[in-house]
């Protein structure tokens, strides 16, 4: 796909109906704090993504890539080295400040696509820990976001790392297929939002024989105007991409689907709390949008339109549940809906391709069957539930695919446990110190 100047204007959706809807579930003393964090991700990743997180996504594009604009992009670290396979790629290493062959148009197109997704990635931990954790913390986690886990995790599925050859080196399927960022972005934020308030929110108090309520919506008109923002969004940033080579994508099967999945998902939480309390709840109806359309980006271009209907209604069905383990299981104090919203979307997303991709799209993804698949002319990435005259890809799309969560939640998580614990080790022992 060659994205349009007007695609990579409307991608910026993204982030800005993410940051309504997080405003949603805030008391009113804290959404001008939602509002500055959305805006200090920006601010954090155009600044650490021009100065290294395109390098480490894309610096070894080149080697995977015909496009000739990518060409001096070809300096990758890979783990094991190139003996296996077309080698187990994890760092890019040139393109930093956008130089050293990434100072051409494609690439800086390229980098412009990367900012809609970037922003919500880094946003999504500001949008959990900003005042309620030391203003320096707040922007150390966005910052580690837009520095290292984005960059390396988008490294890994998209820019020619080592999730993306799993297909090449261990024969699992089309490797990590995730088109629109549920892994890197959503997931991956949401499992650093989940530390960070572990570490350092203190536990809902429990509620003894009182009945769970549902999470109160402030400001609810906030949470459905971004949810009505969020599928243009995610349409153009899903159209903004431009990987893989060989691999036609359709347009219009991407923005169906996405609408497809967003309708139950929207739909089914509406009725459940009717059901249970009475009234539609319209933040639980807004998450539920909002967490199909994370659903279907991984597999949008490859997913039949039932099975976009099917993942949006699981979407659906799982958000009220989800939102009770997490805040009354769990007693963690997510208003943003960082770990409910972000984490739930993304391993849907990730799991939906191994299950429902039908074989009929995406022939060529990450460079695998152009002509022909498992004996297959023309077929494409595929799951469990292959269409007629296409074969199953059975376990390998569904190992690579849990490959891909496995990696967008232990990245973040040993990040956040390591640097973010002893940001929690020294405030403690300050603390203890001014008692003394």
């Amino acid at each position: 796909m060659n994205p349009s100047i007007s695609l990579l204007a409307l991608a910026f959706l993204v982030p800005a109906g993410f940051a309504l809807l997080a405003a949603a579930g805030q008391p009113a003393e804290r959404v001008w704090d939602v509002a500055l964090s959305a805006l200090l991700a920006l601010g954090l990743g155009v600044v650490a993504y021009f100065a290294c997180g395109f390098a480490i996504q894309f610096g070894g594009l080149g080697l995977f890539h015909t496009n000739p604009a990518f060409k001096d992009l070809s300096l990758m670290w890979s783990a094991l080295g190139p003996a296996y396979g077309r080698g187990w790629g994890v760092l890019g290493l040139r393109g930093f400040f956008l130089a050293g062959g990434a100072n051409t148009l494609d690439a800086y197109r390229l980098f412009l696509a990367q900012l809609p997704l970037l922003t919500t990635a880094t946003m999504i931990p500001l949008l959990a820990l900003r005042r309620r954790v030391p203003a320096l913390v707040a922007l150390l986690a966005g910052l580690l976001m837009a520095v290292v886990v984005y960059p390396l995790l988008g490294n890994w599925a998209w820019g020619g790392g080592w999730l993306a050859q799993l297909g090449h080196n261990l024969n699992l399927g089309h490797g990590l297929v995730d088109l629109g960022g549920a892994g890197p972005a959503h997931l991956a934020g949401g499992a650093f939002a989940l530390i960070g308030l572990l570490l350092f929110v203190p536990a809902r108090p429990r509620r003894g024989d009182e009945p769970a309520a549902l999470p109160p919506a402030h400001l609810p008109v906030l949470g459905i105007l971004g949810a009505l923002l969020l599928p243009a969004g995610v349409w153009a940033a899903l159209l903004s991409q431009s990987w893989p080579v060989g691999a036609p994508l359709s347009p219009e099967l991407i923005g169906l689907n996405l609408l497809l999945a967003a309708g139950p998902a929207a739909l089914l939480p509406g009725l459940y709390t009717w059901f249970a309390a009475g009234r539609p709840d319209p933040l639980m109806v807004a998450r539920g949008l909002a967490a199909g359309l994370i659903a279907a980006s991984a597999g949008a271009p490859f997913l039949t339109p039932a099975a976009s209907l099917a993942v949006g209604a699981l979407a659906g069905l799982l958000i009220p549940v989800f939102t009770y383990l997490v805040v009354e299981g769990l007693r963690l104090a997510d208003e943003s809906g960082a770990v409910v919203l972000h984490g739930l979307g993304g391993i849907l997303g990730l799991l939906a391709p191994a299950f429902f991709a039908s074989g009929q799209y995406g022939a060529g993804w990450n460079g695998l069957g152009a002509d022909a698949y498992l004996g297959v002319v023309g077929q494409g990435v595929t799951g469990l539930w292959a269409a007629a005259g296409r074969q199953p890809d059975w376990p390998g799309q569904l190992i690579a695919q849990a490959a891909g969560i496995g990696a967008c939640v232990i990245l973040p998580v040993a990040l956040a446990l390591v640097i973010l614990g002893v940001c929690r080790g020294v405030q403690l022992a300050w603390r203890a110190a001014g008692k003394r």
